[in-house]
Formats: C-alpha cells, structure tokens, sequence
C-alpha cells in the first residue's frame, strides 16, 4: 500500500507497521525533530488521569505512550493491531494486547478513559472506531485523540504540505526500516482532517462536549469528549 487514498486495509496497515517496527520510535523522534515528547506529555496532562483508573491505549505501537500514561498511576493497557510493533515494545512494562480497534476485546465500559495518538487516521472507518471505543468506556468516561492536522494560517499550511511533508520521506529514508511506508504516512497527514471536521466526526460517533486544542501551529491536534 502506497498511497493514503487507497482503502485502508486492516491487514495491509498491521503489515506496514510490522516492517517498520524496528528502530520506529528513533524514526518517530527524527521525523518530528523530537516534538513527540512534548505531544506524548501534553496528551497524558489533558487525559487526566489518576490512580484507580483504568486507560486503553489504542493503536500504542510499541508502548511508549501507555508508558508516559501509566505515569498518572493508573493501570494503562496497550492495544495494536501491528504484532511486530507491540514485540518492538516488548521491554516496556505494560500489559499490551493484540487488537483490531473495530472489534476490541474487552466488555462494555470496561475502561474509564480511552486514547489513541497518531493511529485514528489509519483507521479505515472514523466514525465506527470511534463508536468501538465509546463501547469499551465507561458512562462519563473520556476519549482523548492526539492526530495529526492542518494549519489554519494559510501560509503555515502552505509551508507544511509543501515544505514539510515533501521532505519528510527524505529525513526518514536513514533511519526506517522501511522508507516506503513513511512516503504513506506524509501523504496521510497530507489527507487528513482539520480540526472542526475530525471533532464533527467524533461527536457523529456519540461521543458529547467535543473540544480540541490545537499543538504546533495546528499540524497536531488533541480532541477530547465524553461518552454520554
């Protein structure tokens, strides 16, 4: 799979991110000039959560945001679909599970928060992930999406599309393991919402007080809800 329009198949995805598993989170860092931290930190500050509570870290790769998560003190369960990316991950002390986020393996309202970061966009199906997700929290509980987005300054957007995400699979070529799935990736953040539209999406999905804050001159967006 080369291109981000194409229908995005679940097993064609979990593949991509098999082969692109080793040295991942080093590739991650270069291709965001070691923004992911600070994103990782803020999403863990607007989850807000605490001791007792229960976090469903969906599409966590190889862990290392249910690792910043679980620094609240609450119990963090990472969740992917890719079986090449969670053994990647394979050295962080969480409890991880193999998942397709359609069909989660866990009972209704079995968690008091969910969240996914940088993984909503591969999904092939928005609005039914996200209902999935509203199954498996509690009533009340929250959802909190870290995403990729566009810039609403016109000059910045113009900068990002063709400044940033046509040199981005130049950066990541020395240190990916696969380079074509990272020319995929540049042109997902390319197609992907804006904020109004994904937060349209998630209230769609049932989710209720949709909110967003956008991060880094709006090329990354959290959206937080609450399921009713």
């Amino acid at each position: 799979m080369s291109r981000a329009g194409l229908d995005k198949d679940p097993h064609d995805i979990a593949s991509m991110f098999d082969r692109v598993a080793k040295g991942y989170d080093r590739t991650n860092s270069v291709m965001t000039l070691g923004f992911d931290r600070r994103w990782r930190e803020v999403t863990r500050q607007v989850l807000d959560a605490g001791p007792g509570e229960k976090v469903l870290d969906l599409a966590a790769g190889t862990a290392v945001s249910t690792v910043e998560y679980a620094r609240s003190g609450a119990w963090c369960v990472a969740a992917d679909f890719s079986l090449g990316m969670l053994r990647g991950g394979a050295h962080r002390d969480v409890p991880k599970v193999a998942a397709d986020a359609f069909h989660l393996p866990f009972h209704d309202g079995a968690f008091d928060a969910v969240t996914v970061s940088f993984g909503l966009r591969n999904m092939n199906d928005t609005v039914a992930a996200l209902r999935e997700m509203a199954r498996v929290v509690r009533s009340g509980g929250r959802l909190v999406v870290c995403e990729v987005s566009q810039p609403r300054l016109r000059p910045i957007r113009w900068l990002y599309h063709n400044t940033v995400l046509r040199v981005l699979p130049l950066i990541t070529r020395p240190f990916s393991s696969n380079p074509a799935a990272y020319r995929y990736l540049a042109e997902s953040m390319r197609d992907w919402h804006d904020q109004r539209t994904l937060a349209k999406l998630i209230a769609e999905a049932g989710w209720r007080d949709v909110e967003w804050l956008a991060l880094t001159f709006g090329a990354v967006a959290l959206h937080r809800a609450t399921n009713p």
